[in-house]
């Protein structure tokens, strides 16, 4: 009897040890244990998580693609200027201070265009390229007036460049980048939307005129950078933020036209002298043109002339009386411009792209609305009083 029961211990203590510890692989769990190796099992067997398979260009949509390939071009081209200002203390005692700021390359020969309010008041400018090679800058020349300047550098070969769009025809909504060196990070790149065009963009000691709007992030230390379109070519100067410390959705970039205008006169031995006609303008059309009685098709209705302007001596005629249009008081009785130079007014800016393709001296001429009929003024333009920067 003890011997039956010692040898049906010793079967079920076999039988428990065979079953516990065997180790049974369906076909399915050995493919997933060659394939996964590294993923955590869970108790049943299965990963506790999946990772994803490596995405490759495929994976990416083409709004990615297109971010990709302008950085990767654009990065090069951009570059990271350190000014240095020297400054007494108490003491009397020279000490230098350092500010960051960005650029961009126009030229394979080292050209390269940035604010003016980088490198305003500095004794050395150093540029250092993505690869980061640093130069010292030669500045070529300022217009304080539009916040931009040119500087020059002298590279061991030749330097990738980025090509000048064409900020005339920009669109509230069209898709811009920018690339800078925001609080020392060199080489970011934001994304956004063009929000509006035309702003004025004022400070204590300045006032810049038809600035283009963006909500790409732009942040201290993205100055002088560019601000590019879906093409690549840059379209903008990243100027200005606005609001204290840092990006809050509201950027602000000067239009490439004006960089333009000044490489040409920089090109022809010429000096850059800001246009001024003098007026205060508010663009109208449609339903709100109709019940002013003016043309629907649109214009600018000026609302104040400057005494001793170009715009004054012209003849040009500011608001008499005001009214209310939607939520807003507005003069009216003044012009209504509706072509510039034969040009006709479709928008806010149109004042300012015209003005920033000239300089004080030029002529210009001004299609205006007045008494139910059109004529058209005559009008050379005036030289901008000097701002300090």
């Amino acid at each position: 009897m003890k011997s039956r029961i010692l040898l049906l211990t010793v079967l079920l203590a076999g039988g428990f040890f065979f079953l516990t510890s065997k180790t049974r692989w369906s076909l399915s769990e050995l493919r997933r244990a060659v394939s996964s190796p590294s993923s955590p099992m869970g108790e049943n067997g299965e990963p506790i998580f999946r990772e994803a398979s490596e995405v490759r260009g495929a994976g990416l949509s083409n709004d990615e693609l297109n971010n990709i390939e302008i950085y990767k071009r654009a990065n090069l081209a951009t570059v990271n200027i350190t000014s240095t200002v020297y400054k007494q203390d108490w003491f009397m005692q020279n000490y230098p201070v350092k500010e960051a700021g960005s650029g961009f390359i126009i030229s394979a020969d080292g050209k390269i265009i940035t604010n003016n309010h980088v490198i305003s008041g500095s004794q050395q400018v150093e540029v250092a390229l993505a690869n980061h090679e640093t130069y010292k800058a030669q500045i070529l020349a300022r217009d304080p007036q539009n916040d931009l300047a040119i500087l020059q550098i002298k590279p061991k070969g030749s330097l990738p460049f980025l090509t000048l769009g064409n900020s005339d025809t920009l669109q509230v909504g069209q898709k811009v980048l920018a690339i800078g060196n925001p609080f020392r990070l060199e080489g970011t790149l934001t994304t956004g939307v063009v929000s509006a065009l035309g702003r004025p963009l004022q400070s204590e000691n300045r006032t810049l005129e038809g600035m283009i709007q963006t909500d790409a992030a732009i942040n201290p230390g993205n100055s002088g950078g560019p601000l590019l379109d879906s093409q690549g070519n840059v379209i903008g100067v990243n100027t200005a933020i606005y609001g204290p410390g840092g990006n809050i959705g509201i950027g602000f970039a000067m239009p490439i036209a004006r960089a333009k205008t000044m490489l040409t006169d920089y090109q022809a031995g010429r000096v850059y002298r800001k246009p001024r006609l003098g007026v205060e303008v508010l663009y109208i059309a449609g339903d709100y043109a109709e019940a002013l009685e003016l043309p629907r098709k649109g214009g600018l209705l000026v609302q104040r002339v400057i005494r001793g302007t170009a715009a004054a001596e012209a003849g040009v005629r500011g608001a008499r009386d005001s009214a209310i249009i939607g939520n807003y008081e507005i003069g009216i009785g003044g012009d209504f411009i509706t072509a510039i130079d034969g040009k006709p007014v479709d928008r806010q800016d149109a004042l300012s792209q015209v003005l920033a393709k000239k300089r004080a001296g030029d002529n210009m001429d001004l299609t205006v609305f007045r008494g139910g009929k059109e004529s058209t003024l005559k009008v050379t333009l005036g030289e901008a009083p000097e701002e300090r920067f």
